[in-house]
């Protein structure tokens, strides 16, 4: 650039300042005082005078400055958001800022930064250009060009602070914003809105969705026919009539707890970008309705109390509590005042009402003719069609009143026989081989880390060799079954049976063989889990798929599918079946996590949209993709509306590069000291003037024989003025 000569006028009074305004006010007093005594022409002449001294006292200088002209910077925001990966958009942006940013423009250079939409906002391509223009000088900032598909989310109403810079004074310079978009012209496209839809939805009722189908673009307008396909995990797909425009409500059934997605795809519009938009995935949770539980307890005990306050901390539980104080046929004398005052309602409970509950709890409960045999089959009926039953069984369990030898033992996962069965010593419940793969009882807090060794002699452990780091506290008292079936979670004393499950028919039963839980909830000896572990105990008697022992559950995120299968079984199949939205199937093998055990993982890439289907020939899930952002990609046609009307009020233009990077439209780009910043071809930033001061010189702006020669005829006209004035 060459370097520019500037001339100006400075001023180095050769007094003070304060005496410099001093002898001007003093000047002017004698001024008016001369024309107060009307020798008007005298006091204007020696006023004249004056001003001439005082301004070769003020010392004005003529400055010479040599500056060298800075060039102007002008920022090239290369959109590369998700929706320019679409077609060629992002290869005919880099491209396009490749050209202008290597292009030789004199007075100007150029930038380059590069936006990635941010997290789940979308573009925003404003809070980049705020950013990246914080660290140019306000002098030296040219304006911006934005290359992007048109879908920014920030675009501001008035032009941006940074594009309007302030100068000296109140007045503000307007910088221009061009805009080059990655496209021949406005494109149309037609996307799919889902304006209402539950995350969580009632197991057994209806789940409702509103969605609406939206047009965009040139020729488009609302009532256009539509098809909307609809798709239940893997049920059959049905499809509805829409207009777009409309809102429609649409009603899926949750048939039971856990994941539901439904799939939804509309019809593509003709000659619509992209139908990525015209289809989405619906996550709802089914759960259940409050559950109903009934708590019967025998002879009060310390376990009661911790049974009905883990039910009623759970707000989704309904909790019915008897407890059985006496047997009906006990004759002690008791007052009948002291007696209850409504009588135990077996009928109700047992016959009329007992398929409304999910669980039933029996805890210490000795019958002693309390429950007739037609009540105790409704029990294991109630077991046998779906329903859920746990027992704690203490000493009761083996006197005359057992429940083993009723028909509810029919369906009892032990058998506990009435002689040499309760063992009394001090013992540290441990977990099973098969008990550290169940999820009930999995990852317990403070599980011990392996079950104790036996001595050589086949003798039980000693009571201190499993008190280590990890031990549970003890417990005084168990039962020894003499057959058992299901599954064995927990270890008791001699490591007999403790805590059993069992699927009987489409119900579950879990039994406890021990009635001493409740020390854990008081600390004894460190204390244990107990909360968490009857907590699980009673979710799993209730079905809740994240307690299931034969787990099978796939994510997809990222174009990546991972596949989780989770067994207690050792035998179990570590392959599964993929199929694809568009039907391909393919076998995929599982690897053991040795982190987990029981748990088989894999991964596979998946870029299919849609619901993918796994299963393992027994069970079968679903996984679909989670769109990262959505706001980026609800529109996706290349558009000028949301960014034409800044650019026009900043003087800037808006180009359209094509569609193919091999025939691009770039406009060249010039620095200009005209208003009009873009032609048909051409995109301008104005010249700010921006330099630096390389040199500079001063010399008095007159010598001091020119201030002489003026002052000293005035005060010579004044003298001689005054000297003809008549006395």
């Amino acid at each position: 650039m060459t370097d520019l000569l500037s001339h100006s006028v400075t001023f180095e009074p050769l007094v003070p300042l304060w005496l410099l305004g001093a002898l001007a006010l003093l000047a002017l007093a004698l001024c008016i005082a001369g024309l107060l005594r009307a020798s008007r022409s005298g006091a204007l002449l020696r006023l004249g005078a004056a001003l001439v001294i005082l301004t070769w006292l003020a010392g004005p200088q003529r400055l010479h400055e040599n500056h060298h002209p800075l060039p102007q910077t002008a920022l090239l925001l290369v959109d590369h958001s998700g929706s320019m990966s679409l077609g060629q958009r992002n290869a005919i942006a880099r491209q396009a800022a490749d050209i202008l940013a290597h292009a030789r423009t004199p007075g100007l250079e150029f930038r380059m930064v590069n936006v990635r939409e941010n997290g789940h906002d979308g573009t925003r391509l404003f809070e980049a250009l705020d950013q990246a223009a914080a660290d140019i000088p306000p002098a030296r900032f040219a304006g911006a060009v934005m290359l992007t598909d048109g879908q920014n989310l920030d675009t501001p109403d008035t032009i941006p602070d940074r594009l309007r810079p302030a100068e000296s004074g109140s007045r503000h310079t307007i910088l221009p914003l061009h805009v080059l978009l990655s496209a021949r012209d406005e494109e149309t496209d037609r996307r799919l809105e889902v304006l209402e839809a539950p995350p969580y939805a009632i197991a057994g009722q209806d789940a409702h969705l509103r969605v609406r189908v939206q047009d965009a673009g040139p020729d488009t307008h609302d009532g256009t026919p539509a098809t909307l396909s609809l798709r239940v995990n893997g049920e059959p797909a049905r499809t509805v009539p829409v207009q777009t425009g409309s809102t429609q409500d649409i009603t899926v059934h949750v048939a039971h707890p856990g994941l539901l997605l439904v799939s939804l795809a509309v019809s593509p519009l003709e000659g619509e970008v992209s139908t990525l938009n015209n289809q989405t995935v619906v996550s709802i949770t089914g759960i259940r309705d409050r559950l109903r539980v009934l708590l019967v307890s025998g002879t009060p005990n310390q376990g009661e109390r911790v049974w009905r306050r883990l039910l009623k901390a759970d707000p989704a539980v309904d909790l019915i509590h008897f407890t059985i104080l006496r047997p009906p046929e006990k004759d002690d004398g008791t007052p009948l005042s002291d007696l209850a005052l409504i009588a135990f309602p077996v009928r109700e409970l047992f016959q009329e009402k007992i398929r409304q509950f999910d669980l039933i709890i029996l805890d210490g409960f000795e019958n002693h003719h309390i429950l007739p045999r037609l009540y105790l089959e409704n029990i294991a009926d109630f077991v046998r069609q779906g329903g859920g039953l746990l027992l704690t069984a203490g000493p009761e369990f083996v006197g005359p009143g057992s429940l083993q030898d009723t028909p509810v033992g029919d369906v009892l996962p032990a058998h506990v026989p009435f002689e040499n069965s309760i063992i009394t010593q001090r013992f540290r419940p441990t977990l099973t081989a098969t008990g550290r793969r169940h999820p009930v009882t999995a990852a317990l807090p403070g599980a011990p880390q392996s079950p104790p060794a036996a001595s050589a002699s086949g003798a039980a452990p000693a009571v201190g060799a499993s008190e280590g780091i990890g031990a549970w506290g003890p417990w005084y008292r168990a039962l020894r079954p003499d057959r058992t079936r299901g599954e064995v979670l927990m270890n008791g004393p001699d490591g007999a049976p403790l805590l059993l499950l069992d699927h009987v028919e489409r119900g579950r039963v879990a039994l406890l063989l021990s009635d001493q839980i409740w020390l854990w909830s008081r600390g004894e000896g460190g204390g244990g889990p107990q909360a968490e572990l009857l907590r699980r105990i009673s979710h799993w008697l209730m079905k809740e798929p994240e307690l299931e022992e034969e787990q099978l559950s796939a994510s997809l995120s990222d174009g990546v599918l991972s596949i989780t299968r989770h067994s207690v079984s050792t035998t179990a199949s570590s392959t599964v079946s993929v199929t694809a939205p568009s039907g391909t199937s393919q076998s995929v093998s599982l690897r053991p996590d040795p982190q987990d055990p029981g748990t088989f993982r894999a991964t596979l890439p998946a870029t299919e949209n849609g619901i993918w289907q796994i299963s393992d020939g027994t069970h079968t899930t679903y996984a679909a993709p989670v769109q990262a952002d959505p706001a980026e990609f609800a529109t996706l046609r290349a558009t000028a509306s949301r960014l034409e009307s800044i650019a026009n009020q900043t003087g800037g233009g808006v180009f359209w590069l094509g569609d193919s990077p091999d025939s691009l439209h770039v406009p060249s780009a010039r620095v200009t000291r005209s208003s009009d910043l873009h032609g048909a071809d051409w995109l301008a930033f104005p010249a700010r003037g921006a330099h630096t001061v390389i040199g500079r010189t001063a010399a008095p702006l007159l010598p001091t024989w020119v201030y002489l020669l003026l002052a000293l005829p005035l005060i010579l006209g004044a003298w001689w003025r005054e000297g003809r004035r008549p006395s």
